[in-house]
């Protein structure tokens, strides 16, 4: 935000002092306190309104799972796409392919794996298949 590192806030300091002189320094600190105290109290009152004005229903919601910075698209599409699959097959990429058939000694590993099902809509029959889907 204000983007100052260790050394530029002691020269700040170090300026203040400077300018404002010694005997109206602690004059404007007390100011200063006062002003953080002010500024947290107004903090604090105005998440106790919002908490009140929200009520219980949004009490017992974690916030830290809804942090954007948390947001992982792969394992949102992952947690999607698993949802509807029995929860034996959902225990992991690394448990599906140790589960996966071995290929015999000169076959190739394509050549032992089943070719996917074609998938199937409500009614049983295939689903219709378009040549122009990219």
């Amino acid at each position: 935000m204000l983007d100052i590192n260790g050394g530029e806030f002691i020269l700040l300091l170090v300026v203040a002092v400077l300018v404002i002189g010694p005997e109206r320094l602690p004059k404007y600190a007390e100011q200063l306190g006062q002003w953080a105290r002010q500024a947290r109290g107004f903090v604090q009152d105005t998440k106790s309104r919002v908490d009140t004005e929200l009520g219980d229903d949004l009490k017992d919601v974690d916030w830290a799972a809804l942090d954007p910075r948390r947001y992982d698209p792969r394992r949102i599409v992952r947690e999607a796409l698993l949802d509807d699959v029995a929860p034996a097959q959902t225990t992991g990429p690394r448990a599906r392919a140790s589960a996966a058939p071995v290929a015999a000694a000169g076959t190739s590993w394509r050549a032992s794996t089943p070719a996917p099902a074609a998938p199937v809509v409500a009614d049983g029959a295939p689903a219709p298949y378009d040549d122009e889907a990219t």
